[in-house]
């Protein structure tokens, strides 16, 4: 039982068939529905710094280009784009260069690009800029389209418009299911896939899991003929991401699509679950979009949308089994690389489900180490309680 139908509960369905099991994929609303269809799909290894998540995405950006390579490249809008960070000061460019020779060491294919060759690369980049590094190794899917092709590719039961309302347990505590407004559905295994509402879904087990929403707004323009090659962003970008504030953040991510429209990020803020509409946000990401393509100024933005990413407190996902409730497994609080780590964390997954050894070490990923009264983010728990 998978419960999710987003990019990763999709992920998790599609290998956990392909490892010969049965599956179940329940969710309240339809496929990609939740944050997935929020989302630009961008598929990356650029903005990871060296260690456990840097090699999920390694993983996953290898199945990626497999699944692609399946036929499914078109359906799901797969483009090996590449990834562009530049950087608009020395310092940013020291800082960026020592960051990509960690990546380097680590299996990143890495190229820099000085501050003359950056127009080379990307012809209406504003000038001026002192240099970057060129990633080839990123890509992009369009996640709506992706999640539902890995749905279909996984011959799951699909159960859409269920909210699951509690997590079965038998008398020796392990997982046999879970209920729903419409009924029960009965599994010896149930995967936590559910996102920004991980947290939710494990509280259903009695178990914790301090996933948090940390909402992002996306800005779409109107179709253009191709202009920006690569996903393009700023060096900051990556400090945002690591970031544990809670007030607003922006840096400019800006790339293009197949249908022709280019898509602006990215901002970060922890309001809760509050959809409304943030001026302040759209304003800065229009700045810094311009300031990076100076042609976008005269473009159009015809429209935006937000989703909010599932956040925990050491911006790593929790992936495997929870000792805690046997038969319970998570994957989830992926942050904003859930697309791109979609198809590492669903082998992983089904590995663990069906008996072998995980491909990568899930040790720092397990789902209980917020319990641990040692993990600084308990201690930091214990200080300044999280809420939702």
């Amino acid at each position: 039982m998978v419960v999710g139908a987003g990019m990763v509960g999709a992920a998790c369905a599609l290998y956990a068939a392909r490892a010969g099991l049965e599956v179940i994929l329940v969710d309240r609303g339809p496929v990609a529905g939740g944050t997935t269809g929020a989302g630009e799909g961008n598929l990356l290894v650029s903005d990871k710094e060296p260690g456990p998540e840097l090699q999920l995405a390694l993983l996953s950006a290898r199945l990626w280009r497999e699944l692609a390579g399946e036929g499914l490249a078109g359906a799901i809008e797969y483009e090996a784009k590449g990834g562009l960070v530049v950087a608009s000061t020395p310092d940013a460019l020291a800082s960026l260069t020592d960051l990509a020779a960690g990546q380097r060491a680590a299996g990143v294919d890495t190229v820099s690009v000085d501050a003359h060759r950056l127009r080379d690369l990307e012809p209406h980049l504003a000038p001026g800029l002192a240099g970057g590094v060129l990633y080839p190794q990123d890509a992009q899917v369009m996640p709506a389209l992706a999640a539902a092709h890995l749905v279909r590719a996984s011959g799951a039961r699909l159960e859409g418009g269920r909210t699951v309302t509690r997590i079965l347990r038998g008398r020796d505590g392990a997982v046999r299911g879970v209920r729903t407004d419409r009924g029960d559905l009965l599994a010896p295994a149930v995967v936590n896939a559910a996102g920004t509402w991980g947290g939710d879904v494990a509280a259903l087990a009695g178990v914790g899991l301090p996933v948090l929403p940390r909402r992002g707004f996306v800005l779409v323009t109107e179709p253009l003929p191709p202009r920006v090659r690569h996903k393009v962003y700023a060096a900051d970008y990556v400090a945002d991401v690591a970031s544990d504030s809670a007030a607003l953040q922006t840096s400019p991510v800006v790339e293009g699509t197949a249908a022709g429209p280019v898509l602006i990020g990215a901002s970060r803020e922890r309001v809760g679950f509050d959809r409304s509409l943030s001026l302040p946000a759209l304003r800065a990401l229009a700045a810094g979009a311009t300031r990076l393509f100076p042609f976008l100024e005269h473009v159009r933005a015809m429209r935006t949308y937000l989703g909010f990413r599932p956040y925990l407190p050491d911006h790593l996902p929790a992936v495997g089994p929870d000792p805690r409730v046997p038969g319970l497994f998570h994957a989830c609080g992926h942050e904003g690389a859930g697309i791109g780590l979609a198809p590492g964390t669903g082998l992983l997954i089904a590995q663990s489900l069906a008996g072998r050894s995980p491909e990568l070490d899930l040790a720092p990923l397990r789902p209980d180490r917020f319990d641990d009264p040692e993990h600084p983010d308990r201690r930091a728990e214990e200080a300044a309680p999280w809420t939702r």
